[in-house]
């Protein structure tokens, strides 16, 4: 049974490992392509004629380049929300932005968890760890919001702890949501298509408080069902 779940875990390694080469190849190739560079210089006018070539490649590429900006955080957020929305529109640039966030963290979160535990862990406090195991989905879903805590971070700190993966995927679904729907206000020239700015703000607030009462209604109810299981037994 040892032997079975020890050849598992190594089966799964090796594949996770091979995944990591495969996007360390990738991002090294891209960095002569020319889309690439348009990207990072914010060439929109290049993209939009790259989208009529083949518009599953963007899509494609849009997504590798989200799973680096997961990884290192060296492409602005707000520049790959951008370029979505600008190619696609705001509202399959934002779904794609959305989506392809959730899962660039996943694969991140998946990739600090099995392979790369040893090589973080000195370097996380036991503090922030306890914080994340203690609130779980909330912790993740406020940090998601967070203006100044870059997603590189969320992911490792939330890899090297216990939370599960689906409470992290929740609270990164949740969080960026919500998150990505603000900055993508920005791109989306709200402000100079005749609508109050008022109404920008109101929306901004109303959001943000959904996700404070969010995590808050989550907290209390992991807390009264941890009195109800001590008062049990």
């Amino acid at each position: 049974m040892k032997k079975n779940i020890y050849n598992h875990l190594n089966g799964r390694k090796i594949f996770i490992t091979l995944l990591l080469l495969f996007a360390i190849f990738f991002f090294v190739q891209i960095q002569e392509i020319t889309l690439y560079k348009a990207i990072i210089n914010g060439n929109y006018e290049y993209i939009k004629t790259a989208v009529l070539d083949s518009i599953l490649y963007v899509y494609v590429f849009m997504l590798f380049i989200m799973i680096i900006q997961n990884s290192f955080t060296i492409i602005p957020l707000i520049l790959v929300i951008t370029i979505n929305i600008t190619v696609f529109g705001f509202f399959k640039g934002f779904i794609w932005s959305w989506l392809t966030s959730v899962l660039a963290a996943m694969i991140i979160f998946i990739f600090i968890r099995y392979l790369f535990t040893d090589r973080f862990s000195s370097k996380i406090s036991p503090e922030q760890l306890q914080k994340i195991e203690d609130k779980g989905v909330s912790y993740i879903l406020v940090a998601r919001v967070t203006p100044f805590i870059p997603t590189s971070i969320i992911n490792i700190i939330a890899g090297l702890s216990s939370i599960t993966l689906q409470k992290f995927i929740l609270g990164t679904a949740v969080g960026n949501f919500i998150y990505f729907f603000i900055l993508a206000l920005i791109p989306a020239g709200l402000y100079s298509s005749g609508i109050n700015e008022y109404v920008i703000v109101a929306i901004i607030i109303l959001l943000m408080s959904a996700s404070y009462l969010f995590s808050k209604i989550r907290n209390k109810r992991k807390n009264d069902y941890t009195k109800l299981m001590r008062n049990k037994y």
